[in-house]
């Protein structure tokens, strides 16, 4: 009430060292199924902190110097990390915003808040991943048998916890599998994804009901062609409501 009627300054009269400035980032947490188990892109870093320890995908946002140039958005951001700490072309891999993570000791250099994000990884884009120039190496790892989280760099065990809970809601909710099996599978291959995702054993028979729903709601159907398998070929199927990338 008291500051009715009078006018905000102008943008030009904001002093931005007056204010306070943490960095932001965007970490990406990327999961890909292959062999029936879920898994998780790392790099290894190849500076300081943490130089040597392995730790998810991602950088500082972008900020531009000036009034006239204020960076890039987050969404951007991250579409842009995913692309060159993996080598995959922008736009091919699904990717959603996950949660924010600020606790103010997780960088040991500075303040630093970042957004979190996950990706999907088609089967058949994992050969074409290759680390980006900062990093050592990049290696997939089994979430189940092969990630310490004790070992991992800044907080990024808290992010994969979190990351792996939300991928497990939505593929209960959403047709969210489409983004981790090829562009045609069977329904064995579609039920080895719930069970690497979820670590449950499905019934094949109740999970083929499941399967057969998906197609009488129309979000799955048959597709030409089949799949040798060790017994008879297997019919094959595809997603017809793909989930938007971003």
């Amino acid at each position: 009430m008291g500051n009715r009627g009078k006018a905000s300054p102008p943008p030009e009269a904001y002093r931005p060292d007056d204010y306070p400035r943490p960095s932001v980032t965007v970490d990406i947490v990327i999961f890909t199924v292959l062999d029936g188990d879920l898994k998780l892109l790392l790099i290894q870093r190849g500076e300081p902190p943490f130089e040597g320890r392995w730790a998810l995908p991602g950088g500082f946002v972008r900020v531009g110097d000036a009034m006239a140039d204020r960076g890039e958005g987050l969404d951007e951001a991250a579409a842009r990390e995913l692309a060159e700490e993996t080598g995959l072309p922008e736009g091919s891999a699904y990717l959603a915003q996950l949660h924010c993570f600020g606790a103010p000791d997780r960088d040991p250099r500075m303040r630093v808040i970042t957004v979190a994000y996950y990706a999907l990884v088609r089967p058949d884009l994992v050969p074409l991943v290759q680390a980006g120039s900062d990093a050592r190496e990049a290696r997939w790892f089994s979430v189940a048998e092969e990630v310490k989280p004790d070992r991992l760099a800044f907080d990024h065990a808290e992010i994969l916890e979190v990351a792996v809970e939300r991928l497990r809601q939505q593929l209960e909710m959403a047709p969210i599998a489409f983004e981790l099996v090829p562009a045609t599978f069977t329904i064995a291959e579609l039920r080895a994804v719930h069970e690497a995702v979820m670590g449950v054993t499905y019934d094949p028979g109740n999970f083929r009901r499941r399967f057969m729903r998906m197609i009488t709601d129309g979000i799955i159907e048959q597709a030409p062609g089949k799949r040798p398998t060790g017994t008879k070929p297997a019919k094959v199927y595809r997603f017809v409501r793909p989930h938007p990338r971003r």
